[in-house]
């Protein structure tokens, strides 16, 4: 998992932003994060799927957004306002999308170096981690890394990059 900085020097630690999700606190690398955008009106486009909450006008832009705790089957959790959108670049079949992300709380930025990264631990058949790059250790928590480009399988992924660029009638006029 080592990583090579614009030096060819091999880096040391990963940045991420840290963020709550039903109680875990997770962190996706800073490289993949846009910005964080407080929560705003959200159009559902129909027939996507329920982690799908839908898309928001971004400056002029249609971005589609997806609720992690429905993508990873927790319960929803209910929109407060320290809600918001984490909007990232993931990299799709056809090139790089832009989508937003819904997280319970935003933390920081830190710094986790990478001899405190452990792999992803076994938890027998049927329980799906290929999202995770593996588990960082901060003090006394742990931070479960995603791996954003694997949070949608490939289909997924064109499916809400689909929903952006074909939005509901409501969000056009917008």
């Amino acid at each position: 998992m080592a990583s090579v900085d614009q030096l060819g020097q091999a880096a040391t630690a990963e940045r991420y932003l840290t963020f709550r999700l039903a109680e875990a606190t997770y962190g996706i690398a800073i490289l993949k994060v846009q910005e964080i955008i407080g929560l705003q009106s959200i159009t559902r486009v129909p027939q996507t799927p329920r982690f799908v909450r839908g898309v928001i006008n971004l400056r002029g832009r249609v971005v589609p957004v997806i609720d992690l705790c429905l993508r990873f089957a927790m319960p929803q959790a209910p929109d407060t306002e320290r809600t918001c959108i984490v909007v990232t670049q993931v990299d799709g079949p056809t090139g790089i999308v832009t989508m937003g992300v819904i997280v319970e709380d935003v933390a920081e930025v830190v710094d986790i170096p990478l001899d405190l990264v452990e792999d992803v631990p076994e938890f027998g058949a049927g329980v799906k981690t290929e999202f995770l790059l593996g588990m960082g250790r901060l003090d006394k928590m742990v931070v479960l890394l995603l791996d954003i480009d694997k949070v949608l399988s490939a289909e997924e992924v064109v499916l809400v990059d689909r929903a952006a660029e074909h939005p509901s009638e409501e969000e056009s006029k917008r």
